[in-house]
């Protein structure tokens, strides 16, 4: 009995234990699936009910979990893994990796986890393994893959070793995506510092050598004119093979496609290597490439690509959309590069050229000034013992015009001289010790009259000084000459004040002025050579634009430096620090004082400004041989309105102006017959003059006649497009001058006759038509009313003519049918013919006969439609004009509303 009760327990136990064995096969999933309905009575692992509790319970975690996991059972690790980690067997090893050894599954890589699986074996420790690295063959190729894992042990009760549970995780696209992103980043860093395309090339090689894991290979041409490509760099490619020609024809078939590439800007996917070119490197794999893209080398928004890019794709890796954008992205940062380097090796030589010019202009000033000095030195000083001697007014006169301009003249010879000896380094400066106060106010003392004459205050507040001042004596001339020069030419009202105190800085040298101003944005550039403030306000437009230029250069010969400060309309002030004592300047310059007058060089800046303010006396009185004309001179320089001045006074009345505005002042009090003006003018110049004068109905037809300085067919034909008579560029001589001003006087006089003869017939013609009986109505080719006779307002039943004149035909008429009868005759009424419109347009125009005349397009009349009314009433037939009222087709308004 109680062994019958044992043997139930047993049986009770038995079948509990076989339903608790299949409870992890339970619930859906694919492994559950296969499991289940797989063949295990003929497996070596046998049927589940035999399976020890250790695998059942590692099965039940494994197959109902999400995360990648297997189990590796038995001696010979037997593989069974859930829904999450059958990815990684791919298309070739599921579903026969199920309960198969480890070894048969994954020989390729078992010389790698085998061992792992041992050392679990041996220590009976899990282990693991971050990114590693396994070369699978499970998708018909072998395939570079990445895995994080942990192996850990399974144990029976006994503690026996008897599987190895393993976690996984395919971190495949994670580390290749990082790694492709660090070849992008070094692109960029490397390729950033160069100066030229053969370095941009090396470092692109250098950085595409390293990435042979995603890139096998890589060929770069730069794209030449005539349709060549050049290859710049191989890439784990020998040059000069049959896959890497050195020269590509473009316009010719090639292998690799280029030409295609190149007209299209499209990318193109070989994939038959092999039989085009035989094995190819596989870059890191020792496996052959069999595909590579050809990709445009060209920035976005490029139109046209710079070069051509080949890379192979490696043989581990499937080319799929991710890999095919990471070759993009390459191709986009060759471009980059490459353009890069394109323009700085553009602006290297373009700054090489400037350089080059700049040596060049320097080298020309400094020879051209020294050959200047000498005709200038043989003419100033045999005219000076002429102007000693007694001599008649006119030629004395005109000797000191001579001498005056000679000296200008060679002021400015001297001064690109300075400056060009400054930038080749010659310029030979001295410096000795001097009371810096008193030889500045000296100097400010010559300019003293001219100061005054223009209405203005000089101040001059120079104090002594502790000690004596370390300067070149010629050069700091130089300095405060250029600076009062300047303040006088831009200061009208006010005064000038010049100053040297002593500041814990240096010595300091003021110049400040209540003249026009600089614009702040103008002011980083004042001293640049030959900057000019564009539209500055000034006594004069002359100037070579080197002055505050070489005064810098000069202020830092001696060490020191120069400051402006400015406000627009308030005034300008200029600063200058020199150290004090000797040890910042060349020891082998230093002298000792030597006494020197200042005068001297003084002497051209002040002739200079003299010759910028108003004349005390006028044009000296020329009886004119032939004073039929009134002529306006406008000229900012003195001396050149003094000599054109006597040269027209002789011939014609002469009123003269030193700028455009003051010429516009003249011409409104009274209109000159013609206009002489130079170009370059403070205040207004002569286009804008120019601009003026044909803006204005009033000044329209005034001949205008250009004079400058600016030769050369494009300053011509800018002067002529502007709208000038004519355009006559200096030095010009005296006969030319007075020929082309008797011709344009001349064309003037034929021109106004030619005006008035048309004034005076189109008054007739037009009291004419006021006068006779029929209606006359004008229009010009826009079908625009342009005239309206009396009969024809009186007709039209209008008020007066204002009520058409100027407007178009349809928009006074609210017929359609008239409106589209005037659009199909409108051809015909361009041509050449009259056209008589008496039947056509009867039913429109209440039967009135009417005959419209082209006229020719010059003249004011184009279009002429006479209306004879009277004689159309006597022409019509009573029953014909009763039909069509009858029929109302007569309409109320009259012919002229159309």
């Amino acid at each position: 009995m109680l062994d019958q009760v044992k043997l139930k327990k047993t049986i009770k136990l038995t079948r509990r234990s076989r339903s608790t064995q299949m409870e992890f096969l339970s619930g859906a999933g694919e492994m559950k699936q296969l499991i289940r309905t797989f063949d295990w009575a003929n497996h070596p692992l046998g049927p589940i009910s035999g399976w020890p509790l250790s695998l059942q319970t590692a099965l039940g975690i494994c197959l109902n979990s999400r995360f990648p996991m297997l189990v590796w059972w038995g001696e010979d690790l037997r593989i069974i893994y859930n829904d999450a980690w059958r990815p990684v067997l791919g298309k070739t090893k599921h579903p026969q990796a199920l309960g198969s050894p480890g070894r048969e599954v994954f020989p390729e890589v078992w010389d790698i986890v085998g061992a792992q699986f041992a050392s679990v074996k041996a220590t009976g420790q899990a282990t693991w393994s971050d990114d590693l690295l396994l070369v699978l063959d499970r998708n018909g190729y072998t395939e570079e893959t990445y895995f994080t894992y942990s192996y850990s042990p399974i144990k029976e009760l006994s503690g026996e070793l008897v599987g190895i549970f393993a976690t996984v995780s395919e971190t495949t696209e994670r580390v290749l995506g990082e790694r492709r992103l660090r070849l992008l980043r070094e692109l960029a860093a490397r390729t950033a510092g160069a100066r030229s395309v053969s370095e941009a090339g090396f470092a692109l090689a250098r950085v595409l050598c390293a990435g042979d894991l995603d890139i096998s290979f890589a060929l770069l041409y730069l794209i030449k004119p005539g349709q060549q490509a050049r290859l710049l760099q191989a890439v784990g490619i020998e040059p000069e093979t049959v896959a890497s020609p050195v020269w590509v024809d473009l316009a010719q078939a090639d292998p690799w496609q280029l030409g295609r590439v190149a007209a299209t800007n499209e990318i193109v996917v070989l994939t038959d290597l092999p039989e085009r070119f035989g094995p190819l490197p596989g870059g890191a794999w020792s496996e052959p490439t069999h595909t590579a893209l050809v990709l445009p080398v060209a920035k976005p928004g490029q139109a046209e690509a710079t070069g051509l890019l080949v890379v192979g794709v490696s043989p581990q890796r499937a080319f799929d959309e991710t890999y095919r954008g990471f070759f993009e992205l390459v191709a986009g940062q060759v471009a980059t590069a490459i353009a890069n380097a394109q323009t700085y090796e553009e602006e290297r030589t373009r700054a090489e050229q400037l350089a080059e010019l700049d040596r060049a202009k320097t080298t020309f000033f400094s020879n051209v000034s020294h050959e200047f000095r000498t005709p200038l030195t043989l003419m100033l000083g045999p005219l000076e013992d002429i102007l000693r001697q007694p001599l008649p007014p006119e030629l004395d006169e005109s000797l000191t015009l001579v001498q005056r301009n000679g000296l200008r003249l060679l002021k400015l010879v001297n001064t690109l001289l300075d400056f060009s000896r400054i930038e080749a380094g010659r310029i030979q400066a001295s410096y000795e010790p001097l009371d810096l106060a008193q030889f500045t106010a000296e100097l400010a003392s010559v300019f003293r009259a001219a100061v005054e004459k223009a209405g203005l205050a000089l101040v001059v507040h120079c104090p002594p000084l502790a000690e004596p001042v370390w300067v070149d004596r010629d050069l700091w001339e130089k300095i405060v000459l250029n600076l009062l020069s300047n303040a006088l030419k831009f200061t009208f009202t006010g005064e000038i004040v010049v100053s040297v105190t002593a500041e814990p800085a240096g010595v300091v040298l003021g110049v400040r002025d209540t003249g026009t101003g600089i614009p702040a944005a103008e002011l980083p550039h004042i001293f640049k050579r030959f900057h000019r403030v564009a539209g500055a306000r000034g006594r004069t437009h002359e100037g070579s634009g080197i002055g505050l230029a070489l005064v810098e250069e000069l202020v830092k010969l001696h060490g020191g430096t120069v400051m402006v400060q400015s406000v627009l309309g308030v005034g300008t002030q200029f600063e200058l620090v020199l150290p004090s004592g000797s040890a910042h300047l060349p020891q082998d310059k230093l002298r000792a004082a030597q006494s020197k007058a200042p005068q001297l060089t003084a002497l051209p800046y002040v002739a200079e400004a003299l010759r910028w303010l108003p004349e005390d006396e006028p044009l000296p009185e020329v009886v004119p041989t032939q004073a039929t004309a009134q002529i306006l001179l406008v000229d900012d320089n003195s001396d050149m309105r003094d000599y054109v001045g006597r040269l027209l006074n002789q011939h014609y009345t002469v009123t003269t102006a030193s700028d455009g505005v003051a010429a516009l002042e003249l011409i409104q009090a009274q209109r000159p017959d013609l206009i002489l003006s130079d170009v370059m003018m403070p205040q207004l110049d002569g286009f804008g003059l120019l601009a003026r004068l044909r803006d204005d109905p009033t000044t329209r037809e005034i001949p205008v006649i250009l004079l400058s300085a600016r030769a050369g067919e494009e300053a011509k034909v800018e002067g002529l497009t502007q709208g000038a008579d004519d355009y006559l560029v200096k030095p010009f001589s005296a006969r030319e001058l007075l020929a082309r001003v008797r011709t344009h006087l001349e064309l003037a006089r034929v021109r106004q006759s030619v005006i008035q003869t048309q004034r005076e017939a189109q008054e007739q013609v037009t009291s004419i038509l006021d006068s006779i009986s029929d209606g006359f109505i004008a229009l010009d080719r826009d079908w625009r009313y342009i005239y309206v006779n009396p009969e024809a307002v009186q007709q039209c039943r209008l008020n007066n003519s204002e009520q058409l004149l100027g407007r178009v035909v349809w928009e006074v008429s609210r017929r359609r049918s008239e409106v589209c009868f005037i659009l199909s005759i409108t051809e015909q009424w361009t041509s050449r013919f009259q056209l008589a419109l008496n039947r056509t347009i009867r039913p429109l125009i209440l039967g009135m006969r009417s005959m419209l005349t082209p006229r020719p397009p010059s003249s004011q009349f184009i279009f002429k439609m006479s209306l004879s009314v009277n004689a159309t009433r006597r022409s019509c037939n009573r029953w014909q004009r009763g039909r069509l009222r009858r029929r109302g087709r007569i309409s109320s308004r009259p012919l002229c509303a159309i």
